[in-house]
C-alpha cells in the first residue's frame, strides 16, 4: 500500500537520467567533490592542508553515510552542517578543514548550477534527436500536397513536409536559447557571507589575488571556465529565470506541436503511433486518442506556468541574501526540467512513428480546390478569350453557389461541373482536370523544405552526430 504522496515527475513522465540528476545522490556526491576541489585550491594555495588530508576526502567522496547526516540534522537543523559532520566522521585527519572558509551556498549553489548545467546538456541531447527525427519526415513527405489552413479555415495548399518545417524551425530558435544560456553558465565559487570573500581574505593573509585565484582553480576542478564576477551570498537568481525561459520556450514548441498533431488526428490525415495493445477509451472500444500529444501538452502548460515561479524569486529577493527562494527552487527548477525531459521523451517517440494517411489527405485537399483553382481557372478562360471582369463575377456567383451545397446539403463540390458548363469559360473538362493537379498549388513548399533541411538543419546535426542514438519512450 502507498499510503503518501508520490510526484508523477518521479514515477511517469521523464528519464532515469533526468531523475538521476535531481536525485540527493547527485547533491551530494556533488557537495562533496565540491568540498575536496576547496580543499585542494585552498592546499595549492599555501593553506596548512596535507595531501593525506586530500586523499582521505577522496577515499570516502562515493560512500556517503547518510543515516549519519540524517541523526545529525535533527539535532542541529542544518542540512549543509550536517553532512559536513559526517563527512568528518569518515574522515577524521580532514574533519578541520571541510568547508574551510565556506558558506553553505558553496556547496548548495554551486551544486545548483552544476546539475542545471548537466540538465541542459541531457535536454540539448533529447532535442537533437527529435530534430533528427522531424528532419526525416520533412523530407519523406516534402511533395505530399496538403490542405493549409488559416484559422482553421481551408487555405492555399502546402505540402506535409513543409508543414513539418515548422515545427522543426521552432526547436531550432530552442536550440539557440538552450546553447546561449549553456555557455554562459559559470559557478558561484567561494564568495562568502555577503559576496566579499572576507573569510578567504582573511585565511590567505589580505592576498586579493589568492582570493581570486582561489575561485578561478574551484571553475576548473568543477570543469568551468570561471565563476560569476559579483554575487551576493548566492549567485543571482536572474540566472535560474534565465534558464527556466528556455525550458518554456522548448514546452511552448512542443505544445504547438502537440496541437497540430491533435487536429490533424481528428482530421484522420496524420496520427501519432499507437500500439497494438492500446486502448483508447475504457467506454468507446474503436477510439484512437492522441493520448501522446495531449500528455505534452499538459507538462507543457505546466512548465509554461511554472516558469514565473523563478521571475518572482529572483524579483523579490533582497540585498545580498533573503531565504525566501529555497523552498520554491527546491521545487520549480527540478520538476520544470524533469516536466521538459518528459516532453521530449514522448515527442522524440511520436516523430519515430508519425503515420500519414495520403488517401485522406488528398481527399480533403480535393474537395476544396476547386476553389483555390479559380484564379488558375480564370487566367485560362481570359487565354481562351474571355473577359476577366465578366469571368470574376460568374465564378463568384458559381463558388457561393457550390458552397452553399456543400455546406446546406451535404453533397460533394459541384464548382467544376459548373464552370465546364458554363459557355462563357469554353473550357473542357480535360482542360479542367488539368488545372486539379495539386502539385500546382504548393508553391515552393518542396524548395523551401529541401532549402532549410540542407542549411539549416544538416549543419546542426552534422556537428552533433556523436548525440544521435536515442529513442524515444512513453513511461505508462
Amino acid at each position: 500500500m502507498i499510503d503518501n504522496y508520490t510526484s508523477p515527475l518521479s514515477e511517469r513522465y521523464p528519464s532515469k537520467e533526468m531523475q538521476y540528476l535531481f536525485s540527493p545522490e547527485k547533491k551530494f556526491r556533488t557537495w562533496r567533490k565540491l568540498w575536496i576541489a576547496l580543499a585542494e585550491a585552498e592546499r595549492e594555495l599555501g593553506l596548512d592542508i596535507s595531501e593525506e588530508q586530500i586523499l582521505q576526502l577522496k577515499e570516502n567522496a562515493e560512500n556517503i553515510n547518510y543515516e549519519t547526516a540524517r541523526e545529525r540534522e535533527r539535532i542541529v537543523r542544518h542540512d549543509v552542517m550536517a553532512h559536513v559532520y559526517a563527512y568528518g566522521q569518515q574522515c577524521p585527519d580532514a574533519k578541520g578543514i571541510i568547508h574551510l572558509g565556506a558558506t553553505s551556498c558553496y556547496v548548495g549553489d554551486n551544486t545548483d548550477l552544476i546539475i542545471m548545467t548537466e540538465a541542459l546538456r541531457l535536454l540539448r541531447s533529447k532535442l537533437i534527436n527529435v530534430v533528427a527525427k522531424m528532419k526525416d519526415f520533412a523530407l519523406k513527405n516534402k511533395d505530399l500536397p496538403t490542405l493549409g489552413f488559416t484559422h482553421f479555415q481551408p487555405a492555399q495548399p502546402t505540402s506535409v513536409g513543409k508543414r513539418a518545417t515548422l515545427w522543426i524551425h521552432d526547436l531550432l530558435l530552442d536550440l539557440e536559447d538552450l546553447d546561449h544560456t549553456l555557455e554562459s553558465m559559470k559557478l558561484l565559487g567561494s564568495k562568502g557571507t555577503t559576496g566579499t570573500q572576507a573569510s578567504f581574505l582573511e585565511l590567505f593573509d589580505g592576498d586579493y589575488d589568492k582570493v581570486k585565484r582561489l575561485d578561478q582553480l574551484i571553475a576548473n576542478k568543477m570543469g568551468y571556465a570561471s565563476c560569476y564576477p559579483v554575487t551576493g551570498q548566492t549567485y543571482s537568481r536572474k540566472i535560474d529565470s534565465r534558464v527556466m525561459n528556455v525550458l518554456s520556450g522548448i514546452a511552448q514548441s512542443a505544445h504547438k506541436f502537440s496541437n497540430d498533431m491533435r487536429l490533424l488526428q481528428h482530421l484522420k490525415e496524420i496520427e501519432e503511433p499507437f500500439e497494438k495493445e492500446q486502448i483508447g477509451s475504457s467506454a468507446m472500444a474503436y477510439k484512437r486518442n492522441p493520448m501522446r500529444s495531449e500528455r505534452i501538452a499538459a507538462l507543457a502548460n505546466y512548465v509554461i506556468a511554472d516558469a514565473i515561479n523563478p521571475a518572482i524569486t529572483a524579483s523579490t529577493q533582497w540585498f545580498e541574501r533573503t531565504l525566501d527562494d529555497s523552498a520554491n527552487k527546491r521545487i520549480s527548477i527540478p520538476e520544470a526540467f524533469l516536466s521538459v525531459d518528459g516532453i521530449l521523451e514522448i515527442y522524440l517517440n511520436i516523430a519515430e512513428g508519425i503515420v500519414v494517411y495520403p488517401k485522406v489527405i488528398r481527399s480533403r485537399l480535393m474537395s476544396e480546390l476547386p476553389f483555390m483553382a479559380t484564379e488558375n481557372i480564370m487566367m485560362q478562360a481570359v487565354k481562351n478569350g474571355g473577359d476577366r471582369q465578366e469571368l470574376h463575377e460568374r465564378i463568384r456567383v458559381h463558388s457561393m453557389e457550390a458552397g452553399k451545397l456543400v455546406k446546406e446539403e451535404g453533397l460533394p463540390n459541384d464548382l467544376l461541373r459548373r464552370i465546364s458548363d458554363d459557355p462563357a469559360f469554353n473550357l473542357t473538362a480535360g482542360q479542367l482536370e488539368a488545372l486539379m493537379d495539386p502539385a500546382l498549388y504548393i508553391g515552393c513548399a518542396s524548395l523551401q523544405t529541401e532549402e532549410f533541411i540542407r542549411d539549416m538543419v544538416d549543419p546542426v546535426l552534422a556537428a552533433n552526430k556523436h548525440l544521435l542514438v536515442m529513442k524515444g519512450d512513453v513511461h505508462v
